[in-house]
């Protein structure tokens, strides 16, 4: 009889442990489910709250409505969608760029050796490690002086607010980019020279569809980070018409923010749509990307 409540209490003991653990899995999970989206949620119910204020906010708002919405698409001093438009003017022609300069470059440090090629990489990583809050005064400075010299690249201007981007964003995409294009095999290249292919036959007609999921990726990345940043165009935009979506919401709640908040919150939500619209269209590729990249070579 002691055996066999020996093995009877082996299976329970296991049993209940198998149990603790699941649910020690949903309690994180369902912590974790919950503090990704309760800002979601308190965002929604500040923008449906008639008050608009942070004294008034609360999780479920009484008498919701589009009021917010309403004050901030209404108002003629206030040009939400110009804001708008510009973000995402600025932050299409930024992620374009980005990703065509840095295929291109990826792809000479891949399958070029030339002189200085290690040290232009070591470069280019060390570069990266300064936070680009350094570099705020000098950019400032150097556009100001290159818009004497041409105007539509200098100061208060989006293609000079664009090349700055450009200059932040190469660098890590490039390692990215070179990462994902040493697990290509070189046979590829090899047997198209054979066939009398030029480099840039190979690069666009054999590589570069290869790299359709890291593009993704970076491209994705790229848009995020232009799309929300806020310091650097807070700095180098001056006209309000030029302002981004970022700088124009922080600019029309300065100093009444606690009496804003619900139009903040509003425009907050619609600034977002463009984000999760490309979430949603490109999901799969995403996924593909990341797998694809950790386990290919």
């Amino acid at each position: 009889m002691s055996e066999l409540t020996k093995k009877t209490k082996k299976p329970r003991s296991m049993t209940q442990q198998r149990r603790l653990g699941i649910i020690i899995r949903w309690v994180i999970a369902v912590f974790l489910i919950f503090f990704s989206v309760f800002p979601l949620l308190w965002i929604i119910s500040a923008s449906l709250n008639p008050t608009g204020t942070l004294a008034t906010a609360r999780l479920i708002p009484q008498n919701p409505g589009f009021k917010n919405f309403q004050d901030l698409v209404g108002n003629p001093t206030f040009p939400f969608f110009r804001w708008f438009w510009n973000s995402v003017k600025i932050t299409t022609i930024t992620t374009i760029l980005t990703l065509s300069l840095t295929t291109m470059a990826a792809y000479a440090f891949s399958r070029f050796r030339f002189a200085g090629r290690t040290t232009m990489l070591k470069a280019i990583l060390l570069i990266q490690v300064f936070p680009n809050l350094l570099s705020i005064v000098a950019l400032f400075l150097i556009l100001t002086q290159f818009g004497n010299i041409i105007p539509s690249l200098g100061l208060n201007t989006h293609l000079g607010l664009i090349i700055v981007y450009l200059g932040g964003a190469m660098g890590m995409n490039i390692w990215l980019m070179k990462g994902y294009m040493d697990t290509i095999p070189r046979d590829i290249d090899e047997s198209a020279h054979v066939d009398g292919a030029s480099d840039w036959q190979i690069f666009w007609r054999l590589i570069l569809p290869l790299l359709r999921p890291i593009l993704v990726v970076i491209g994705i990345l790229s848009f995020i980070g232009t799309y929300g940043d806020f310091i650097v165009a807070r700095t180098l935009l001056k006209t309000t018409e030029l302002y981004t979506i970022m700088v124009g919401l922080q600019i029309y709640t300065s100093g009444m923010f606690s009496q804003k908040w619900g139009i903040f919150a509003a425009g907050a939500l619609i600034s977002a749509l463009p984000i999760m619209v490309i979430y949603l269209v490109l999901q799969d590729q995403i996924v593909g990307g990341l797998t694809q990249g950790a386990v290919k070579g």
